[in-house]
């Protein structure tokens, strides 16, 4: 019996050998990777027209190429050639579309903005900080459609049956602080030639920091990464072969919008790459503005600049069936509208929005003392421009005892500049520049605190944000003192006198700043606050007629010297 035991495995060795040699015959039925095409566009805030783009180019004259970039009807030419190429590329959103727009699409609540973008094709939007300027039941009409609004002067204006954007914002990280629940669909799965493509959208995690206390009620933001990263497994599970990360955070680069894997990308981005799980394929970003495409350890990360100067393309090689991308592919395609024909639709819907926009555009406000008052800091970080505001805003507040006013860079959103034979900056000019039509507040601050609160212009070692102030105020501050004690001792001064710390002083400035936005935060310890019932907006309409109409223009083409430094 013991002799025969061997014959089965004979016979079962012999059977795996001729499988095996049958195999070497056949065919491999591996799944080939397919190419999946994505174009993404970040920070828009409504900029319906072309509008200027510089860059280094050491082609050009100077070093430097300008040109007028961006536009929808360019922007629709770019995606209809690129859908001839391929009609199933999808189009995402990285935040801030809408919001701190020129007032072409502000005057009509964003929606021509949100028009085009839906004709566009416009799949999904992770959600930016802007996107909440007017709060969240303003932001969530803008989605869903219909004409209850908290600015019923400009809401369903355009088109009296607005019905929405038609694509979805996500957000992984933003509760409804009345509910406990997310306000926003945390991911979108896209199906493209047999693969699933997964995009997960954040919000900023300081976005308290950039929206006012208005546009921030009712809302918690969790950590961008963290919430993320939770999601994977769901992902995973519902056949996610790719796995991209939308996020409204940035970062910024010496290197050129073009070229491939830069690599010295900072800012507060890094953090959010380096923490992201490694089953995340590629990380989209936005806010700061900037156009990279840049590798975060084995990560890919980019951004598109802003106002519609820069499409992101990307091409991924992902493998069916499996969570495999073997290949990326990114470039940023600058939005020249001398090499893309024009969408004709959305080329009308311009015309349009352009036809009933500028009848109040156009009209003009007052001379300004300067043919040009920009936005340039010198060296200590004072603008012209900043200095205009702040004077401006110092004249509104004056009547409610106002001392001192300060302006945040972030505020400024535009150059003043005068065409050839304008005599007189129109509205549409003064709106593109302030377009938040932010509340003026006041409130006291002690001498103290004053020099706290300057301290805090500085959050590391070369990044400073600059605040504007007012005529008759002035100080110092020194480049070689530590973070957080920069401003010199004693060279706080208010019409040439020292500033006494315990002494009160009336400041006046955005109701956004006023709440401690942009990391201001030692501005909400003021007392005795009033809202002076004027927005930034009309003081700077108001104070520019009041100063043409003594004889003396507003505005310079260089700043005051009210801010100094050494070192």
């Amino acid at each position: 019996m013991s002799r025969l035991r061997p014959v089965p495995l004979l016979l079962g060795a012999l059977t795996l050998a001729l499988a095996t040699l049958a195999g070497c015959n056949s065919v491999s039925h591996e799944p080939q990777p397919v190419a999946v095409n994505i174009v993404a566009i970040n920070d828009l805030h409504g900029n319906l027209q072309a509008n200027p783009f510089s860059f280094k180019d050491p082609t050009a004259p100077g070093g430097v190429r300008k040109l007028q970039a961006g536009g929808i009807a360019t922007l629709g030419g770019m995606l209809g050639q690129l859908r001839q190429e391929d009609p199933q590329l999808l189009f995402i959103g990285a935040g801030d579309l809408v919001g701190g727009s020129p007032p072409l699409s502000a005057m009509w609540a964003d929606e021509p903005t949100l028009d085009a973008l839906r004709q566009m094709g416009l799949k999904l939007s992770a959600i930016g900080n802007h996107e909440l300027d007017q709060g969240k039941a303003e932001f969530l009409r803008q989605v869903n459609g219909g004409c209850q609004s908290p600015r019923p002067d400009k809401a369903c204006q355009f088109r009296p049956d607005y019905a929405g954007s038609g694509f979805p914002y996500l957000a992984a990280n933003l509760m409804d602080s009345d509910t406990g629940k997310p306000l926003l669909p945390a991911y979108r799965i896209e199906e493209v030639r047999g693969v699933k493509v997964a995009f997960v959208g954040a919000v900023l995690r300081d976005v308290a920091a950039m929206v006012s206390a208005k546009g921030m009620r009712g809302l918690q933001v969790a950590d961008e990464a963290d919430s993320i990263n939770k999601l994977i497994p769901e992902l995973k599970a519902q056949g996610a072969n790719a796995i991209i990360a939308v996020v409204h955070q940035g970062g910024a680069t010496p290197e050129p919008f073009d070229k491939p894997d830069c690599s010295q990308l900072g800012g507060d981005i890094i953090d959010v790459a380096k923490r992201l799980d490694p089953a995340v394929d590629v990380l989209v970003s936005a806010h700061s503005h900037q156009g990279y495409l840049c590798k975060v350890g084995s990560l890919l990360v980019t951004q598109g600049n802003s106002y519609g100067h820069l499409l992101t393309h990307l091409t991924l090689q992902v493998t069916p069936g499996q969570h495999r991308v073997t290949d990326i592919k990114a470039v940023n395609l600058l939005a020249d509208p001398a090499r893309y024909p024009q969408d004709p639709a959305l080329a009308r819907l311009q015309r349009d929005v352009e036809a009933r926009s500028n009848e109040v555009l156009l009209s003009p406000v007052a001379a300004i003392g300067a043919p040009s008052i920009t936005r340039r800091a010198d060296g200590a970080g004072e603008m012209p421009l900043g200095d205009l505001i702040a004077d401006a805003q110092l004249a509104a507040g004056q009547a409610n005892g106002a001392k001192i006013a300060f302006m945040n860079t972030g505020g400024i959103r535009s150059d003043l500049a005068l065409e050839p034979g304008q005599a007189k900056l129109n509205y549409g000019q003064l709106a593109t520049l302030q377009p938040f039509n932010n509340a003026l507040v006041a409130f006291d601050l002690t001498g103290r605190q004053l020099q706290q609160v300057l301290n805090q212009q500085w959050k590391g070692t070369d990044d400073a944000n600059i605040l504007q102030v007012s005529r008759g105020f002035s100080y110092r501050w020194d480049a070689k003192r530590p973070v957080g004690d920069r401003v010199v001792p004693g060279s706080l001064r208010l019409d040439g006198q020292p500033l006494r710390a315990d002494a009160r002083y009336r400041v006046v400035m955005n109701a956004f700043l006023g709440e401690g936005g942009d990391r201001f935060s030692l501005f909400k310890d003021g007392t005795q606050r009033s809202d002076l019932g004027i927005s930034d907006l009309d003081a700077m309409l108001q104070y520019l007629k009041d100063m043409e109409h003594q004889g003396k223009p507003a505005g310079s083409a260089t700043s005051a010297g009210r801010i100094q430094r050494s070192n």
